[in-house]
């Protein structure tokens, strides 16, 4: 088995009523035979004026496994087919696509890391993705900065949040028993201080909006300590107008 990360960004327009967050999750709809998909992954990137953007800045990428890597070459065309039949005109995508542990896995992360902190450029793009596929659909082009960034950031393990999974994350109920979500591949981290970590019986209130991050490779949902067998998210969604791409 081989783990694939499929970035993409710019893909949208700031009026065209939804976004790359959700194009992404559709990607999953449309994989070829013998892939798995284990989640999408928003990542945030640098918001600064020097940085053209349509909202926030994030871009997302997709983790699949593959049974074969002799099938990476058509998940690349599948991608790029995928972006070009649903881009928003105006919008400016990008497409990238690596394998775990390949030619490019340490230059795609240490860029991801920068995009998240300064402003990099295509170029930068570019040598960062020497050796796995990058490529623009579009407008500037610009969307091959996001797409190799959140490849990057999504490979590192240590930043992001999951807006899809081979469970739905809409289907968990407000309180869930910390043992569903770990048989669900959630890992559920205390972030207080000095508190001890939850009983498979103690329940999380999700808020209504499950979204584990990504640390340590792993999906996490951290909680804070709410008082008897009670957790709570943290991870609740501010209410913005114009987060259409941020489930």
């Amino acid at each position: 088995m081989t783990r694939v990360y499929v970035g993409f960004d710019d893909t949208d327009t700031l009026d065209c009523g939804r976004g790359t967050g959700k194009l992404a999750r559709w990607f999953v709809e449309v994989l070829p035979e013998g892939c798995t998909a284990r989640g999408t992954i928003r990542q945030q990137l640098l918001v600064h004026p020097d940085v053209p953007y349509t909202s926030h800045n994030s871009a997302a990428c997709v983790v699949i496994d593959v049974e074969d890597e002799a099938i990476v070459p058509l998940l690349v065309d599948r991608a790029a087919e995928h972006v070009t039949k649903h881009m928003i005109e105006g919008s400016d995508p990008g497409v990238c696509v690596a394998v775990a542990d390949g030619t490019a896995s340490s230059a795609l992360i240490a860029f991801g890391r920068r995009a998240a902190v300064e402003v990099v450029s295509q170029d930068d793009a570019r040598a960062a993705a020497y050796g796995a596929h990058l490529s623009g659909h579009g407008g500037t082009n610009d969307g091959i900065i996001g797409a190799a960034a959140g490849v990057g950031l999504t490979m590192a393990g240590w930043s992001g949040r999951f807006i899809d999974y081979p469970l739905d994350l809409r289907s968990f109920p407000t309180l869930t028993p910390v043992s569903e979500l770990e048989a669900a591949g959630m890992l559920v981290v205390p972030v207080d201080r000095n508190v001890v970590s939850p009983k498979p019986t103690d329940l999380v209130d999700t808020q209504d909006w499950l979204r584990p991050r990504l640390w340590g490779g792993m999906p996490c949902v951290p909680v804070t300590y709410a008082g008897g067998d009670r957790w709570t998210s943290i991870a609740r969604r501010a209410i913005d107008p114009r987060e259409h791409d941020l489930p």
